[in-house]
């Protein structure tokens, strides 16, 4: 597991469905990540992670996502994209945003699986773009302390539906890929199109 955590904080390599307790569902805003491997539904919880569902819904709307890939995908662990277009060259962010692990872990949100969490580097406060969904409980990525070792990474969101995408993904065979040294799917997963769920 250390090994794991470390890699999540490298710079630029950042890094059941239903695990975090659902939010008010009425007003939840949900995106379908339309993928060359299946659609995958997230359902987001604004009330609980206020600054990091923003932050997801504008590179949404603004068409950040499409034509990314998921270029960092580990069994057992959870599958990472949203920053690198297909030739692996790296889009540009807006500046990054405050962590909000803590308050969203107070509300109970964790990274279970199937929950989708913001990447970063070993900075708490320089998330962006990319994401990454949880294909195991990795408590040890939650809010511990507040300190660089604990801050842990914020989930704002699960998969409602496509879980079965997800797993399948996180299963395909990976290897170097571009600037990436291993873990990248040797068939390019790509996003699509990432768009806001139509009524939501």
């Amino acid at each position: 597991m250390k090994f794991r955590l470390s890699r999540l904080w490298q710079p630029l390599v950042m890094l059941s469905a239903a695990a975090a307790s659902p939010g008010a569902l009425a007003a939840d805003p949900q995106v379908d990540l339309k993928t060359n491997a299946g659609t995958i539904r997230i359902e987001l919880y604004p009330v609980k992670a206020p600054k990091t569902v923003e932050n997801f819904l504008q590179y949404v709307k603004a068409g950040h996502y499409n034509g990314t890939v998921f270029h960092r995908v580990i069994p057992n662990f959870m599958i990472q994209g949203g920053g690198f277009e297909q030739s692996y060259r790296q889009k540009p962010v807006r500046p990054p945003i405050r962590n909000e692990a803590q308050p969203a872990v107070k509300a109970g949100l964790k990274n279970d699986v199937g929950t989708i969490a913001m990447a970063r580097t070993s900075d708490p406060d320089s998330a962006t773009a990319q994401f990454f969904i949880n294909v195991n409980d990795n408590k040890f990525l939650n809010f511990r302390s507040a300190d660089p070792q604990g801050y842990g990474y914020t989930v704002f969101g699960k998969v409602v539906a496509g879980m079965d995408v997800v797993d399948k993904i996180a299963k395909a065979p990976t290897g170097p890929g571009g600037r990436f040294p291993k873990d990248v799917p040797v068939e390019k997963v790509i996003i699509t199109t990432a768009v806001v769920v139509d009524g939501k």
